[in-house]
């Protein structure tokens, strides 16, 4: 069972997980065995996430999806296939985490009074340099 926060847990019976030889150098059983570990979830479909952080899941992860919609997270951080398969549990906790909480709205806000007066007057202060630069003319 991975425990997202109090409302949210995910049975272990929704992932399906694949393991492959993971890269990097040699060594010794480096070609025997298996400890990438690759993990596949559909999130469309889990009954375990509530609408809204679907939603908001999918939206904010689009490009990691498959074809087919399922999320693929992999992990080769270490020699261990079981911590690999932990690390992916907790790569998808944090990538839950990140949409649980819904964005907060931005309230538009308008420019001070003394902001305002300040931009104006730099404006001018501008203006005349680049007048005083200009080659007296016929009409001045």
């Amino acid at each position: 069972m991975l425990e997202i926060n109090n409302h949210i847990q995910i049975p272990e019976s929704e992932f399906t997980f694949t393991f492959a030889r993971s890269g990097g150098p040699g060594g010794q059983n480096v070609n025997k065995v298996n400890s990438k570990a690759v993990m596949h979830w559909d999130v469309a479909r889990t009954p375990s996430l509530p609408d809204p952080v679907r939603e908001r899941f999918l939206a904010k992860y689009h490009n990691r999806m498959t074809t087919d919609g399922l999320l693929v997270i992999q992990s080769q951080k270490t020699r261990d296939q079981t911590k690999n398969v932990l690390d992916c549990m907790s790569k998808l906790k944090e990538l839950i985490l990140k949409v649980v909480a819904p964005p907060v709205k931005r309230r538009p806000t308008k420019p001070t009074r003394g902001s305002q007066q300040r931009r104006i007057k730099e404006k001018k202060s501008q203006s005349q340099k680049k007048q005083f630069r200009r080659k007296p003319g016929l009409s001045d």
